[in-house]
């Protein structure tokens, strides 16, 4: 576990980007900024953490269907290429983190999730809807934004994965061209 004054400091941050007012929705070609994560099942962390790696973020909550349904694929996606080709995170909207913690432990997700404390992510990435994925670079510039469900282990999807983010992925084929 981190050390108190870590938590400390994230609290303070937390507490400085809530009172600076509503955080403005990143464009895709925009930047993240750094915002703390709270982890669902893990210690806290911040979002540049995952600079120098590209990133797959996902956002999604509980009860909504879709996102549910396509949080297998998410699993399977990470157990393959989490921390090799690029990282995947989940961040759940949902109003009561046990929820989504227990959604998580249930499914037995492996990948990292964190709970939206005060929406700054939800408005950050621009989550109107969910489930919404977007695509990072390895610098935290936002790639793409995909809004809905999707089977991201399926072999189109692994080339739009390695085509977006430019990694390799093994077994991914070309990207198809209507896409």
């Amino acid at each position: 576990m981190r050390s108190l004054a870590a938590l400390a400091a994230a609290l303070a941050f937390s507490a400085g980007a809530l009172a600076a007012g509503p955080v403005p929705e990143v464009p895709v070609g925009g930047t993240l900024r750094d915002v703390p994560l709270y982890g669902l099942t893990l210690d806290y962390r911040k979002l540049s953490d995952f600079r120098g790696k590209p990133l797959v973020i996902n956002v999604w909550a509980s009860w909504c269907g879709p996102c549910r349904a396509e949080m297998g694929s998410l699993d399977r996606l990470a157990r393959r290429f989490n921390g090799r080709a690029f990282h995947v995170i989940g961040i759940s909207t949902d109003d009561y983190a046990e929820k989504a913690q227990a959604f998580i432990v249930g499914t037995g997700v492996s990948f990292d999730n964190y709970i939206d404390r005060g929406l700054v992510l939800e408005a950050m990435l621009g989550a109107s809807r969910i489930p919404l994925t977007v695509l990072v670079d390895a610098n935290g510039k936002v790639l793409a934004k995909d809004y809905g469900a999707r089977q991201w282990d399926e072999p189109a999807n692994l080339a739009y994965l390695a085509k977006t983010l430019g990694v390799r992925l093994p077994d991914a084929p070309a990207r198809p061209k209507n896409r």
